[in-house]
């Protein structure tokens, strides 16, 4: 009935029903980008800025696993801190709306998804509806847990380095907030991003474009690739703190070479 209803529809009507779900998710995002404006002053303290103190947790477990193992370079979260400077009379407003609505269209991405979803669902087939829940939830799920690691170990990491990295003893560093921000948001997205490669690389194989066999072809090429890669997001010499980077990029990899149909064998007919 979903189907023969969608038949019917004029060209009008499928614009009308798509102005609906773009109105809804406006709507979605106003609202969440309202909450955020009036909490954000709290989140900056508690989240954004959590990083610039040496109580950070990724700080207190680099200091007890360096701790534990003698051969790891020693590291210290003590005396630790980034002191922002704001120098642009507008900034800090405009930075308090631009972050409301980034962190409102991240937390409502979901929604925003589902919502395209009820637009498009109707004209979808069974076996490509349940095909598109997979991507949803995966996708979703690896976005989320990408962000987490760009908060929680890749930006720290950078900021450590950059932070008490001097050319020159005579130049000391003043971190605008400006800075801090662009900073923070691309890294948090970058790794959104990369742990969507799972996903990227699992459609690729399901319309036929990537087969299984490339991942061990190129798996040499790839992890020279990944190093290189891993090395720009955390430009610091410490192999401990590349590995850290290096390794969660390297499983993506590996994961996605396992979802990745194998190619089946054409066989001749006799």
């Amino acid at each position: 009935m979903a189907e023969e209803k969608l038949q019917e529809m004029s060209f009008w009507d499928h614009l009308d029903a798509l102005r609906d779900v773009l109105v809804r998710i406006a709507v979605v995002v106003t609202l969440v980008t309202i909450a955020l404006f009036v909490a954000m002053p709290s989140i900056f303290d508690a989240v954004i800025l959590a990083p610039c103190r040496g109580d950070f947790v990724l700080y207190r477990c680099f200091e007890a696993i360096t701790a534990m193992v003698p051969q790891l370079p020693p590291f210290s979260a003590a005396g630790f801190h980034v002191e922002l400077i704001n120098i642009q009379l507008a900034s800090q407003f405009f930075i308090h709306m631009s972050t409301s609505f980034w962190l409102a269209l991240v937390l409502s991405f979901p929604v925003v998804i589902y919502l395209l979803w009820t637009f498009v669902a109707p004209g979808l087939y069974p076996h490509e509806k349940r095909g598109a829940r997979m991507a949803f939830v995966m996708g979703n799920a690896m976005f989320f847990l990408g962000a987490a690691v760009g908060y929680f170990i890749v930006f720290p990491i950078t900021l450590r380095f950059l932070a008490d990295y001097h050319v020159s003893q005579m130049v000391p560093n003043q971190i605008s907030l400006d800075s801090y921000m662009d900073t923070f948001l691309m890294l948090i997205f970058v790794m959104g991003l990369i742990f969507e490669m799972p996903l990227v690389c699992w459609m690729l194989g399901k319309v036929g474009a990537l087969k299984r066999g490339f991942f061990g072809k190129y798996r040499r090429h790839a992890i020279v690739a990944l190093l290189v890669l891993a090395a720009i997001i955390t430009p610091t010499g410490d192999p401990f703190t590349l590995m850290v980077v290096f390794l969660p990029i390297y499983l993506l990899w590996e994961i996605s070479a396992k979802l990745v149909p194998k190619a089946v064998p054409d066989t001749d007919d006799e």
